[in-house]
């Protein structure tokens, strides 16, 4: 399995929707490998990865297992 690391500080003003739309495409695996391996149905994979909808949190857990996303937080300067 790909295992990406997103880091909040590299992420600039990018929402997290958009980040993981990046991991997305960057994983190596396609739409319909995605799909199968969350339980994701491929039609709501495409909404989302054209923003034209969003997904549960549950959904969003799901896609990021099954592409080996990993979230790690920066902190914040000064803190």
């Amino acid at each position: 399995m790909v295992n990406h690391r997103y880091h909040a500080s590299m992420a600039g003003k990018k929402s997290f929707s958009d980040q993981l739309r990046d991991a997305i495409r960057d994983c190596g695996l396609t739409r319909y490998a995605i799909a199968k391996r969350s339980g994701i149905d491929q039609a709501t994979l495409s909404r989302f990865m054209a923003a034209k909808g969003g997904l549960s949190v549950e959904g969003l857990d799901r896609i990021a297992e099954s592409i080996g996303l990993r979230l790690i937080v920066a902190k914040r300067k000064g803190k």
